[in-house]
């Protein structure tokens, strides 16, 4: 029985043993190939990742940067209309207190003069008397 076992059995249990034994070596080798390739592919997943992340970093600091820039624009844009809306409302103010003054300067010619021909009794030459109240107001306000 050893040596039927031995002849016919044995080679067979051994030959399926190192045809196991070989085919075990062959999927280590391919699950260390796998293995690594996986870590070559996890380092540029990793690589791209963080490519990725500094290119979007760059992006949002661009973006904040030109959205600075813009709101800065603006605000000196704002700032200048401002000005000029200021300085048009100073320019009427003056004109509208020019016109005003030389109105009352007229209204006070009109009165004095009325006020004169009404004391004197008789109406004097109207241009020589609005030439010489003229003059007397502006010594007035050169004095004041």
């Amino acid at each position: 029985l050893l040596y039927a076992l031995y002849k016919y059995a044995y080679p067979a249990i051994l030959g399926a043993t190192e045809e196991r034994e070989k085919r075990i070596a062959g999927q280590l080798a391919d699950a260390e190939r796998l293995n690594a390739e996986a870590h070559t592919l996890l380092a540029e997943q990793q690589k791209l990742s963080a490519e990725a992340r500094g290119a979007a970093q760059a992006l949002l600091a661009d973006a904040r940067s030109a959205a600075e820039n813009e709101r800065a624009a603006t605000l000196e844009k704002v700032q200048r209309e401002q000005e000029a809306l200021l300085d048009r409302a100073r320019r009427e103010i003056a004109s509208e207190k020019d016109r005003a003054i030389v109105a009352l300067r007229q209204e006070a010619v009109e009165l004095t003069l009325a006020a004169a021909s009404k004391l004197i009794g008789e109406r004097l030459d109207a241009a020589g008397d609005r030439k010489l109240v003229e003059e007397y107001l502006a010594t007035l306000s050169r004095q004041a």
